[in-house]
Formats: structure tokens, sequence, C-alpha cells
């Protein structure tokens, strides 16, 4: 008897030789929350636990093969969309999802892993135009927000975080989750806004150390959940504390940053009087 399929979730993303951030990041989580990763590479990525080196565009053409080829097999049930790498590539994973309005499509852009390139500013217009106005849910630091929401303005007295927010849900986004919204030395916030503003803020402990794969365990984790049927709020909860739990028990695999470990709950227990585990 076939078993039941887990659910498909598709991430267009770059390659980390690591696996702290990209679709490998992306795959861990979906199989620690019990649902089926596939890929389309959008860019190959050089560098290790302490940064990005280099960045290898793949051709608009294949990236639309990876994905159509997928799609004609089989039926998603949620798209992540992480560094895309190029305009071109932008403008085809755009015209892709569109194809699949009933599907949730997850957003987060990456973009500081990308910086310095030639076509920054036309890929945030891109992304701007194409992307956020199909996303079920964008999530981004408080940085990035202020580049992706285009706010050249007059200097504001009131709430720059709440006119930044509601310009990206503006454009067409449902949700928005940004992350890093208070400057608190113990305590991070995340916040997440909809149409009528504030919908929920999180607040954690700061966790010591320095992270790489944190902002993408966190997006991968919300797609994983709004596919497992969960409503967006929720889902921002439950992944929040996922992270959290990944990140407090992250391992140090290099000499860099410390990579969160997506199956913290997995590990055998290390106290020698706990019970033995059945599996």
């Amino acid at each position: 008897m076939q078993n039941q399929t887990p659910p498909l979730i598709l991430s267009f993303g770059a390659t980390d030789p690591v696996g702290a951030t990209g679709v490998q990041a992306d795959l861990a989580t979906y199989a620690a929350m019990g649902c089926h990763g596939l890929s389309v590479v959008t860019a190959l990525l050089i560098g290790d636990t302490a940064r990005v080196e280099d960045v290898q565009v793949v051709d608009v053409d294949w990236v639309a093969d990876q994905a159509r080829v997928i799609l004609e097999d089989m039926a998603v049930a949620a798209f992540k969309v992480g560094a895309l790498g190029s305009i071109e590539n932008i403008s085809v994973i755009a015209e892709i999802v569109s194809d699949y309005p009933d599907v949730p499509l997850i957003l987060d852009p990456f973009i500081s892993a990308l910086a310095n390139q030639e076509d920054e500013d036309d890929r945030l217009i891109a992304i701007r135009e194409l992307l956020i106005p199909q996303a079920t849910v964008m999530v981004a630091s408080a940085g990035e927000l202020t580049r992706l929401a285009e706010t050249w303005r007059e200097p504001v007295t009131g709430d720059a975080l709440m006119l930044d927010a509601m310009r990206i849900i503006e454009m067409g986004c449902e949700y928005l989750l940004v992350t890093n919204t208070q400057t608190d030395l113990q305590e991070v916030a995340n916040s997440l806004f909809d149409e009528s503003g504030l919908v929920r803020q999180d607040a954690w402990p700061r966790l010591p150390g320095s992270f790489v794969g944190a902002g993408t365990t966190l997006s991968a984790a919300l797609t994983a959940m709004l596919a497992n049927g969960l409503e967006v709020p929720l889902a921002a909860s439950e992944a929040q504390e996922f992270t959290l739990a990944a990140l407090a028990n992250a391992q140090r695999i290099g000499m860099g940053k410390l990579m969160p470990d997506r199956y913290f709950w997995a590990r055998e227990s290390e106290d020698p009087d706990a019970p033995p585990s059945i599996n």
C-alpha cells in the first residue's frame, strides 16, 4: 500500500556549500517538519561559515526548465523564493508562480547575501514589482525592509517601521514578517503585519554568539507550517519557536559563525540517567 505523501515544497534559491543557507538549509528544515523539499537552483555561492565570497548566477533557461519539469510532474503545497541572483531569474520565477495563484508563496529574497552586485538596484525594483505583489508572506530583516520598501522620503517623527511595512502591504503582499525589530540588547522582536497593521509581535531572548542561517531557518519553517495547513499568524509563531530552538542548539562546524541545528529534536540525550531512545 502506498504511504501518504508528505506536503511538497518547491524552493527557489542558491546553493550554499556549508548548508547553512539556501536550498540545502531549506530542505533540512522541511524534512525536520514533516515535508518533502524540492529545489530549483538560482545561483551558486562560494563561501564558508564566516561569509559569502562570490556568487555565480544560474542561466535563466536552466532555472525555468528546472521548475517547469518538476511542476509538470507533481503538485506542490507551497513555494519559497530565496536568493535570486539576476533580474532575468526574478522575472521567470514570477511568471512561473503566477500560474499557481492558490499555492502560498513565501518570499525571503536574502538580499544582504547578494549585495554589491552591479544590478542590485534593478533587482530590488524587479522584486518589488514582480514578486512582492504575489507573496503570501514576505520575511525580511528591519534593515532589508528599508531597502525593499523604497522609502526615500523626508524625515518622519512617527513609526518608520510601520510606514515601511505598510508600503510593502500596499504593493500586494498579504503578510509581512519583519525580524529584529527591537534594539533591546536582551531581546529580539519579530513583527507580523497585514493590511490592518500590526498582527502580532513576538519577543525572544537574544542568544549569545553569531549565527549564519537563522533567517533562512525561520522562513523555511514558516513555509513548512503553511504547507501543513496552519494559518499565517500561528505559522509565524510556531516557526519562531522552531528557529529559537535550532539556534539554542547551534553547532560550530567551522571557524566562523554558529549554524542552527534543525535536527535538535532528534539528538540523543546526553543525560546518562535518561531512558534509552526508542528511535
